[in-house]
């Protein structure tokens, strides 16, 4: 990554100092979609789909990305462009709203944590693919039950099932109330060493002790000397994960039922709409897959240039991102079709909805493979990989809060590389509670509250209230076509961030509450009073976040109520002689009129009064 001074030295917040730019255009791009096409699209969407009803699920998560995570996405990128600043500093563009960067990083942290928890649980399965037999394709091992049934074998037929032990195979009728299968039990118990409930939280796993710790130090010295060295290594680590995920595809698909798995991914039940929690999934796993409201796409921008034409990238890697989800779905459902003719039960009873599912369904996919521990190795070493590039831009977010709110004091060597082994530490102490035996229930606390749900769809309406009521809509959206060079014809980021997006997100969210229902676990465990408590404290630990900072700086204020508001509303840097951009200040072009096709602009390399084409979009 190249430092260079700033390309835009009339920008409203050009900085005192040089910040880094990203070397080539395309390290932006592979930096993002290396940070959002990850496990929450081969991990997570699945397992939600599954929970929400198959193709249920597809309906509210289509209406939520054209009108929450597309806007929102563009909004986070152009917001770091502009400001040059990280998630910590960007909101001081509407002073009122700043504590939008303290929530969003207390999200960040919470997310990371329990991230390098699944990577943990990536690694445990990858050492165990190299033993000469694949641990949960057999019984007759220490962690399995008299329960245990393989599943799939050459002599396995829908009236009777094939019964492993260390010693001897028994051919039993098939009861399939009565039996596990042995990529659950391998699962639940070789694995998890799960117990009956979060108030069971029982010994630390020592296998997935290690291997999380193996996770978080592979993950400093990949980022320790900032994001010129993790913009090289993403580029195998973006690529690599969606290659392998095409190989388990075209292998699932060929699946006997694997047809009855895709139906169900695509059919939809409607009646399952009627339940607000798979609208709240829905917009939940929007957010989540795209990385929003979590301060990365904000730090990532700001390493652009000031024209960089970060509206093409949005639109094409939101087409990635939404398409890798839908892909995966293919994956993982023609698997779980095949599961559920093998066991001769119905899909919705195959395997648990919870956050385990892609655990189960993609290794029992691997048993099927020819050279199941070769593929199991690089199927395990992909999903690290996905994982791994989330929590690179996350962790890196988090460095670029600290360092941009201390500039001078990281100019010292080795404070960058000290503060970051710290983070490092505190968050990997954090997670050792969730490789304990309770700790699968921890970490879906974590899942649906710290870091999902309630807080992202709240800090989506702050977001867009604050850019779009308090610092005003058109302002705004007169900076970013200043930036990309153009006005797209139709402005429906403008829609979206003043009406569509807000009112979307605070119907959700009073709905949600109105219908609010305790969290479970795999549909059947329901939490304690205790947990729901800690639950909501995780959740409002980034909400009140934003009310409290901006009571605090209202208080401050000095003067009558009006002269308040005036003060707290003011951009900070407004003030400053070199903006461009003021309050009532006018850009080098003006605004087309919402259907005029002509753009009026000095940005180089546009002519003034050219025709728009739909080269323009990108």
């Amino acid at each position: 990554m190249a430092t260079d001074a700033p390309e835009n030295p009339d920008s409203v917040c050009a900085p005192t100092t040089a910040r880094e730019k990203w070397k080539k255009k395309i390290d932006f791009a592979f930096s993002i979609a290396g940070g959002f096409v990850g496990l929450g699209n081969v991990w997570r969407f699945p397992y939600l789909c599954y929970k929400n009803g198959g193709g249920a699920f597809l309906i509210p998560y289509i209406l939520f990305v054209a009108i929450g995570s597309l806007p929102v996405f563009l909004l986070e990128v152009t917001l770091g462009q502009y400001t040059n600043l990280g998630s910590a500093l960007a909101f001081r563009i509407v002073p009122i709203m700043k504590g939008l960067g303290f929530a969003v990083n207390i999200i960040n942290y919470h997310l990371n944590v329990y991230y390098a928890v699944i990577l943990a649980w990536s690694l445990r399965y990858f050492f165990a693919s190299m033993s000469s037999e694949l641990p949960w394709a057999t019984c007759g091992n220490s962690w399995n039950t008299n329960k245990c049934i393989v599943y799939g074998s050459s002599s396995h037929s829908n009236s009777s099932a094939l019964l492993k032990s260390s010693n001897h195979s028994l051919r039993v009728p098939f009861l399939p109330n009565e039996t596990v299968s042995s990529v659950r039990e391998y699962w639940d118990h070789g694995v998890l060493g799960k117990s009956a409930g979060i108030h069971e939280i029982g010994n630390v796993q020592w296998e997935l002790l290690l291997c999380l710790l193996l996770t978080w130090i592979v993950l400093y010295f990949c980022i320790w000397k900032g994001i010129g060295w993790t913009s090289k290594v993403v580029y195998f680590t973006a690529t690599f994960p969606l290659l392998m995920l095409l190989v388990l595809l075209v292998r699932g698909l060929t699946l006997d039922g694997a047809l009855d798995g895709i139906v169900f991914y695509l059919k939809p039940d409607l009646e399952r709409l009627k339940d607000v929690q798979v609208w709240l999934d829905a917009a939940t796993q929007v957010f989540y897959s795209y990385a929003l409201c979590k301060g990365m796409l904000i730090t990532m921008g700001s390493y652009n240039s000031y024209h960089y034409n970060s509206y093409r990238d949005c639109i094409v890697l939101s087409i990635l991102n939404s398409g890798v989800s839908f892909i995966s779905g293919f994956a993982i459902f023609s698997v779980l079709g095949f599961m559920a003719k093998e066991q001769n039960v119905d899909i919705t009873k195959v395997a648990e909805s919870g956050p385990g599912l892609a655990f189960i369904a993609y290794p029992k996919a691997l048993t099927l493979l020819p050279m199941p521990q070769f593929w199991g190795c690089l199927f395990f070493f992909m999903l690290f990989l996905l994982g791994l590039d989330s929590e690179f831009v996350g962790q890196e977010t988090l460095m670029t809060a600290f360092v941009d709110l201390k500039p001078e004091w990281f100019k010292a060597k080795w404070r960058r590389e000290s503060c970051l082994a710290l983070l490092c530490v505190s968050q990997f102490l954090f997670g050792i509670i969730m490789v304990t035996n309770g700790g699968v229930y921890v970490l879906n606390i974590y899942d649906n509250y710290a870091a999902a749900g309630w807080s992202m769809l709240f800090i989506s309406f702050c977001e867009c209230a604050a850019i779009a009521w308090i610092f005003g809509v058109h302002r705004y959206w007169k900076i970013v076509c200043d930036m990309i060079g153009f006005t797209p014809r139709l402005p429906w980021f403008k829609w979206c961030w003043s009406i569509l997006t807000p009112l979307s997100t605070a119907i959700l969210l009073v709905t949600c509450l109105v219908y609010y229902k305790p969290l479970t676990y795999n549909k059947d465990y329901v939490y304690p009073d205790w947990a729901v408590v800690l639950c909501w404290l995780l959740a409002l630990s980034s909400i009140l976040a934003i009310p409290g900072y901006a009571v605090y700086r209202f208080y401050v204020a000095q003067g009558t109520l009006k002269e308040k508001w005036a003060e707290v509303t003011k951009s900070e840097y407004e003030d400053s002689s070199s903006s461009k951009i003021g309050k009532n200040a006018e850009l080098d072009f003006e605004m087309a009129p919402l259907y005029e096709d002509v753009v009026k602009t000095n940005v180089d390399g546009i002519n003034a009064d050219d025709k728009l084409t739909e080269n323009n979009l990108f």
